[in-house]
């Protein structure tokens, strides 16, 4: 298994291309010069593109679930607003408070922003398109990361000199870590039915087809997969926990006192731990740039056997792969969209409850009950495809895995008709609400102004 594992993941493919065309040795310091201009060229205006398009994507869903057009008035459907939102921020005034720490008061926006840069870096969009695939421990690098956010938040709210913004970074502060203990935790159920933290190997071995992706190893990591989803919510600040900046109450919370260009940064940060959360649980649990059919594991087990021959045609596949893992972790995203709109915000006390005694002690169930299932009914190791067919009846059962199989497959049965069942129930409420009168009072057309003149 790890002999093939790193057969797979030791030759960087595009780093290589790159290498190969330019001429260049690979050292230690033309990797240094390649890693600094892919974060420069691709992963910065990656984290940019994805939090303006998100914020103009949840203004329409927003629009769209209250019966409202949002944004649609710079560009094609609204597409710029965006844009035309942050040159605003560029222009405005950046203030700072009199009685502020000035220096937490600067450094807290950056707090909060590059950490979720800085995580981009490990995330698996293809099995050649990671920035360092030979990176052991990708899952604790991008939790060790994110958690640096609170940090940022805390420095906002005490910098601020302001009772409202301490209210929500304190808030913040126990949310974020309350909810921290069951995401590890979930995350670790995840781990054990994979053997390993690194998010290339996390992708690879669940190559073989819907039943091999992680979610529908167990019933617990199945379970496990609810679990973090909730508690990734409250650790990103999302509603319906947005507790640290509740404006209803708090005006904005730990962010209140800031404008300008140190505004959009608290704003970027959230959109892109978002997509970042995402993705996450997508390599971990939705079997990452597979798809359902095992097709994309398939070729690329078979044309990394001559990867010099097959470059083209594996660059291809990592195309579709990179396409198939961003279209899960926008559904994902989508779903955290559809919730901030739909339910109410808690109370602080409700929230601390729901963690510390509703997650927290089913977190730990999740994973003693992991536990015992990974001691008592074996799986198949290895990377399918390439260490074992997924598809032969005869490897499972020379392994002692037909239980395993058969529960998986039945996990993966009943995943599939939840998210048919959920697709159906969105498409008749989407065929059937465009009968139906969208406003109690809907407003009279305006007028043609030259018809008025006429007139």
């Amino acid at each position: 298994m790890w002999i093939s594992f790193v057969a797979q993941i030791d030759r960087p493919l595009v780093r290589g291309w790159v290498f190969d065309r330019l001429g260049i040795h690979p050292s230690v310091i033309a990797n240094l010069i390649y890693g600094i201009v892919l974060a420069a060229v691709i992963f910065a205006p990656l984290v940019s593109l994805v939090a303006m398009l998100f914020i103009w994507w949840e203004r329409k869903a927003a629009g769209r679930i209250q019966s409202r057009p949002g944004p649609n008035r710079v560009g094609p459907i609204g597409l710029f607003q965006s844009a035309a939102d942050g040159i605003k921020l560029v222009l405005k005034e950046d203030l700072i408070p009199d009685k502020a720490d000035r220096t937490l008061f600067r450094l807290a926006p950056y707090l909060a922003f590059v950490p979720v840069f800085v995580a981009f870096m490990a995330l698996p969009f293809a099995p050649d398109f990671t920035f360092e695939p030979r990176l052991d421990a990708g899952v604790f690098w991008i939790l060790a990361v994110l958690s640096v956010e609170v940090m940022g938040v805390i420095l906002a709210g005490w910098a601020s000199n302001n009772k409202w913004s301490i209210y929500g970074a304190m808030r913040e502060a126990c949310q974020m870590v309350s909810y921290e203990i069951p995401l590890g935790i979930s995350i670790i159920v995840a781990i054990m039915a994979a053997g390993t933290l690194n998010l290339v190997q996390l992708g690879l071995i669940q190559g073989g087809g819907i039943w091999t992706w992680l979610v529908f190893q167990n019933p617990f990591v199945f379970m496990a997969f609810g679990a973090y989803f909730v508690a990734s919510l409250a650790s990103n600040k999302r509603a319906p926990f947005d507790l640290p900046e509740s404006e209803s109450e708090l005006v904005a919370g730990f962010h209140t006192e800031y404008s300008g260009i140190r505004f959009s940064f608290f704003f970027f940060a959230e959109y892109a731990a978002m997509f970042i959360i995402a993705c996450l649980q997508t390599a971990l649990f939705l079997g990452a740039w597979h798809d359902p059919f095992g097709i994309v594991g398939y070729w690329h087990a078979k044309w990394m056997a001559d990867p010099r021959a097959n470059g083209l045609a594996l660059f291809g596949l990592n195309c579709v792969g990179a396409a198939i893992f961003l279209s899960k972790a926008l559904v994902i995203v989508f779903v955290q969209m559809w919730i901030r709109w739909t339910l109410p915000r808690p109370r602080i006390d409700q929230v601390l409850y729901a963690c510390i005694k509703v997650l927290l002690p089913f977190a730990c169930a999740l994973l003693l009950g992991a536990a015992i299932w990974q001691l008592l009914i074996p799986n198949v190791p290895g990377v399918p495809w390439v260490d074992y067919d997924p598809m032969s009846w005869s490897v499972y059962q020379a392994n002692g895995a037909q239980l395993g199989l058969v529960v998986q497959s039945l996990l993966a049965a009943i995943g599939v008709g939840l998210v048919l069942m959920v697709v159906g129930w969105v498409s008749y409420a989407f065929v059937t609400g465009r009968n139906l009168k969208q406003r109690l009072t809907d407003p009279d057309p305006i007028p043609d102004p030259k018809a008025v003149a006429a007139s």
